[in-house]
């Protein structure tokens, strides 16, 4: 089957990377397809879409591409841990710490019989109190940065279907995942950040730091007492130092210049350490107090990070936007979550394989796609779009789209040629140019 695929060398090396995840030869030849067609195709993304997209439908049953995601044996932890372990080895420094964003996000889906589909919060959803109905996921990623991208990037590589309650929390879910990343890089510090939602006792991992954001509410205390001579138990944590805002009353601040959202930014910043007892029991760790010299706002953090400087955490936790910004491309530009699986290892398989070719596309533009000139070229085409300073990830889907098109034309034998890949070709260049 995948002999019957022309593919770019470039990007079937980086497909065969993950082929000892496949226990058969033919479930990686699918696995393939589908991948290279969730790429290729601009319209829909539905299972159909996705084998539309390689042009190989009068050859490959649809049977066989939906059956893949629902019966087909391969595990999506172990797809997302080789995807890991290619990013660690090819995009970070040996022996960096690596840095993990974790999230979640609603996947709306409508019927009686979609497997895992509940009402819950919407956070993509305009109103902040809004509920939606679907499929909700824990995402954990990890963050790199890229030679050519002035802002860190999101490479999404475990999820988590959550089942409802009564159920294992996002938090443990999250957990679980961390716990995964922690075990397969023993050697690595991993620092995760989450927001607000994320923080529990759950997240206390050997190996992991966590840094979450506090909330107004937040009962802050000092670090545990040293042990004394009097009989009863020892004291698990000191004295009340107050909510975050009562601590930013009488810190002592001072200003520090650091990057955050890829710019270089000036705010005033206060470290304590303490404990959130109500969340991490008497796990000592630093409450960080940053706020704008120019506006009258403040963001308070608490890591169990006692070892990286405070710009390093403010920094850090600005490392978590990119994990909203892959979500959204995931959804908008890759088309993740059109497929409408109704069965459960359909359901618990196909959002985690469309992140993992997310993830793909970006390494696979950061090790062989990208060029000097595609800024450049970006902005000849559209001179209208003056403020484009780095490459997005449509940037990257885009050249990709067109190198498959390409691929494809050249492996046409010249007596015989084949008017629907130069369409292909045609429809990919107008992608990128859209």
């Amino acid at each position: 089957m995948l002999h019957s695929l022309t593919l770019p060398a470039s990007w079937h090396s980086l497909l065969s990377v993950l082929r000892p995840v496949f226990r058969r030869s033919s479930t990686f030849a699918v696995f393939a397809l589908l991948a290279t067609g969730l790429v290729a195709q601009a319209m829909r993304r539905t299972v159909v879409g996705m084998l539309a997209g390689t042009g190989m439908a009068a050859i490959v049953s649809f049977h066989t591409c939906c059956r893949f995601f629902s019966h087909h044996t391969w595990d999506a932890d172990p797809l997302g841990l080789a995807v890991a372990r290619l990013v660690v080895s090819r995009l970070l420094p040996e022996n960096a710490a690596i840095e993990v964003v974790v999230d979640d996000t609603l996947f709306r889906r409508w019927g009686p019989k979609v497997f895992g589909a509940f009402w819950t919060h919407d956070g993509s959803a305009q109103d902040p109190n809004a509920l939606g109905r679907g499929n909700r996921w824990i995402i954990v990623g990890i963050v790199v940065a890229l030679p050519f991208s002035s802002r860190p990037v999101c490479l999404p590589v475990l999820l988590r279907l959550w089942r409802g309650k009564g159920t294992a929390s996002p938090v443990q879910l999250a957990a679980e995942l961390i716990s995964l990343l922690a075990n397969e890089f023993p050697e690595r510090i991993i620092h995760t950040v989450g927001d607000a939602a994320y923080h529990g006792k759950a997240l206390l991992i050997a190996g992991t730091t966590i840094t979450t954001r506090l909330p107004a509410n937040a009962a802050l205390y000092a670090p545990t007492p040293p042990r004394t001579r009097r009989r009863g138990r020892p004291r698990l944590k000191g004295d009340r130092l107050g909510t975050p805002a009562e601590l930013a009353a009488t810190a002592h601040w001072r200003t520090t210049t650091g990057s955050r959202y890829g710019e270089r930014t000036t705010v005033q910043a206060a470290v304590i350490d303490g404990l959130w007892y109500g969340a991490f029991g008497n796990t000592r760790g630093r409450i960080v107090l940053v706020r704008d010299p120019d506006a009258d706002t403040m963001l308070a953090l608490f890591t169990t990070d006692l070892d990286s400087a405070a710009e390093a955490i403010i920094a850090g936790y600005a490392h978590r936007w990119p994990i909203e910004t892959a979500i959204a491309a995931g959804k908008q530009l890759l088309g993740i979550g059109q497929a409408r699986n109704r069965l459960q290892r359909a359901v618990e398989r196909t959002v985690p394989f469309g992140f993992v070719v997310y993830s793909l596309v970006v390494v696979w533009y950061a090790l062989h796609g990208h060029h000097p000139d595609d800024l450049a070229t970006r902005r000849r085409g559209q001179p209208w779009y003056r403020r484009k300073d780095d490459i997005a990830f449509e940037d990257m889907l885009a050249k990709l789209r067109r190198t498959l098109a390409a691929a494809r034309i050249t492996g046409v034998p010249a007596a015989q040629p084949d008017p629907d890949k130069y369409r292909d070709y045609e429809l990919a260049c107008a992608a990128a140019a859209a």
